[in-house]
């Protein structure tokens, strides 16, 4: 038997996961979801027999893509001109992670 998505329901869940929901709050959730199960009651209801699954919703692959060439390229003593601080042609930066 599936449990009734009422006021009570989303509030336990709530505090299921460890937050509160004050009474509006549910019952926008409550209305939220009732108009998201509708939607799903009329996804169901499209008939797709025979319909193949796709994966991606072109019929051709990604051909519209030009090819990467390289242009613009300076040269490493440029890109490190401004660095104050560098290391074996590196950038080196402080820790950020302990």
């Amino acid at each position: 038997m599936e449990e009734k998505k009422d006021k009570a329901y989303f509030k336990k869940l709530a505090n299921q996961l460890m937050f509160d929901l004050s009474d509006e709050e549910a019952e926008s959730i409550v209305k939220e979801f009732s108009t998201l199960e509708g939607q799903m009651a009329l996804m169901d209801a499209v008939n797709t027999d025979g319909v193949e699954e796709m994966v991606y919703p072109f019929e051709d692959g990604t051909s519209y893509l030009r090819e990467d060439k390289v242009s613009h390229v300076i040269s490493q003593d440029d890109a490190m001109a401004n660095v104050d601080k560098k290391l074996e042609g590196h950038f080196v930066l402080p820790k950020v992670v302990k």
